[in-house]
């Protein structure tokens, strides 16, 4: 029996051929064939010929680690309890049974015989360890670098080097603004020693090596990224951190972060955690400065500062929109303090400063890097905006005090002569002493409320203007709502600091 040439076999040989010549004539072939008709092919591994070039820490760290400490303070801690037992033979009598046989037979233990007197207080004091932290030396003579707190209450101080050499060191001095100190290792030897970085050349995105001694366990190595420049953490008046995301732990403090130049760009100081660990998020003292306060410490054992001795705060959007200002830029002195420089110079409060020896001041926080950069008795000229107008001032710096307080009258309401100002939300009395009206009274839903004024505090300026009554306050209120202004500048007086605030005119 013979197959006829339209059976269904020989017709699906025909399509079989036709779908091989189209696979080969659009470049698939079998492979796409077997593909297709969903045999198994055989498939070779994804391979770069040519490999991303990642970057590579370890000569860095080869040739840095040998810098990098381990930094151990001791310091003499007061015994846990300083209990004395006196007792004679009556006192055990009035103890019940159990207590008297156990101070007889153990009570020589505690002191002496006679009065069983423990007296472990009066034992020489012995240092014992209660810090720990990261170093790392700047010159080939001893020097070296950790963190004020690290050091903090230290009598003893030991530096642990990369290859498990431990070195007595002496402090040469400390400067808790920075949070730096500098430690000495008197040793007849040359050590490794590493250089700070210009770090005005650090960008956002640059890579960057910690090292240091995260919870004792000696040198570790991380890397990361500058995640951001400038940070303000509240730690102090000259807060200006590189933020790095390279992971930073406790015992990590005082340690290098380093450029791949194996260059110094900040000093590891402090980390944000909400859970004690490393999140992420580091900070770092700059190069810079660490750098100036490293040299002074070394030459004097201690840092001095410029001083203006003036109160300041930002210029705010309100602030600048009472005052008629453009801008925030600069510094809005508050209060000058009686007798220091800037007050002496002929500075007044309600004053902006601008700049500094024609270096634009962008707000407080650069103003007091500025100026603590000068050494007292230094001349500087500050120019300032009056009244929308600009002029300079010449001040010679003085001397950065260790405790610094404002000056300014103590009051107490008048309440026989209050005065309302309830369209502002506002209930004023004349001050005793005839400069100024006491705040008595805040409407919790006013603007001024808002604003922060609160009752108890002295109104000394509005718009710039002294006031001494409730008139005085209402007449320059107007005169800025009359002006076109949207917000007046009240110069406030509390607990002896003063404050500039901006309370709408629109009443409400």
């Amino acid at each position: 029996m013979t197959t006829p040439n339209n059976s269904p076999r020989k017709s699906i040989g025909k399509k079989l051929a036709a779908v091989l010549v189209a696979s080969t004539v659009l470049g698939v072939g079998i492979a796409g064939f077997e593909a297709a008709t969903g045999s198994v092919a055989q498939a070779e591994a994804v391979r770069v010929e040519t490999p991303a070039a990642a970057p590579s820490f370890a000569d860095i760290i080869e040739k840095v680690s040998p810098a990098v400490v381990s930094v151990r303070v001791k310091t003499n801690i007061q015994p846990a309890s300083d209990m004395q037992f006196n007792f004679n033979g009556q006192d055990l009598d009035q103890l019940p049974p159990p207590l008297q046989k156990f101070f007889r037979d153990f009570g020589p233990r505690f002191g002496n015989p006679d009065g069983f007197d423990n007296r472990r207080s009066q034992r020489p004091q012995r240092a014992r360890p209660v810090a720990q932290g990261s170093g790392f030396f700047i010159s080939e003579d001893g020097y070296l670098v950790t963190n004020n707190h690290v050091v903090d209450n230290g009598t003893e101080f030991t530096v642990v080097m990369d290859d498990g050499t431990e070195l007595n060191a002496n402090l040469i001095g400390t400067d808790p603004r920075t949070d730096l100190a500098l430690l000495k290792v008197e040793e007849a030897r040359k050590f490794t020693y590493v250089a700070f970085a210009d770090d005005q050349k650090v960008r956002v995105g640059d890579w960057v090596v910690a090292v240091g001694n995260p919870f004792g366990l000696g040198g570790t190595v991380t890397a990361g990224i500058v995640s951001a420049m400038g940070r303000d953490i509240g730690a102090g008046p000259y807060d200006d951190f590189i933020q790095i995301d390279a992971a930073v732990n406790h015992g990590n403090s005082g340690g290098p972060t380093f450029n791949l130049n194996g260059e110094v760009v900040g000093i590891n100081t402090a980390i944000f955690s909400p859970s004690g660990g490393n999140v992420g998020i580091a900070f770092a003292v700059p190069a810079s400065v660490a750098k100036n306060v490293i040299d002074e410490l070394m030459n004097d054992g201690s840092v001095e500062r410029g001083w203006l001795g003036v109160a300041i705060q930002p210029v705010t959007t309100d602030i600048a929109e009472s005052l008629g200002l453009d801008k925030t830029d600069g510094a809005l002195v508050a209060d000058p303090q009686k007798d220091a420089p800037a007050a002496q110079a002929g500075i007044r409060a309600g004053d902006i400063i601008v700049a500094v020896n024609g270096k634009d001041i962008k707000g407080p926080r650069e103003l007091a890097r500025e100026i603590a950069n000068f050494d007292p008795g230094t001349s500087v000229d500050v120019k300032i905006l009056r009244r929308g107008k600009e002029q300079t001032i010449s001040v010679k710096l003085g001397e950065l005090p260790t405790d610094q307080t404002a000056e300014a009258p103590q009051v107490t309401p008048d309440q026989q002569s209050e005065t309302a100002l309830a369209d502002y939300g506002l209930t004023v009395a004349p001050a005793e002493d005839g400069a100024g009206v006491v705040v008595t009274d805040v409407n919790p839903d006013s603007p001024a409320a808002d604003a922060g004024i609160r009752a108890g505090d002295k109104v000394v300026e509005v718009n710039n203007e002294a006031v001494a009554s409730a008139g005085d306050v209402e007449k320059e209120l107007k005169a800025v709502t009359d002006s076109g202004r949207k917000a007046a500048l009240m110069l406030l007086e509390r607990d002896d600091t003063s404050r500039f605030v901006a309370i709408p005119t629109e009443r409400g």
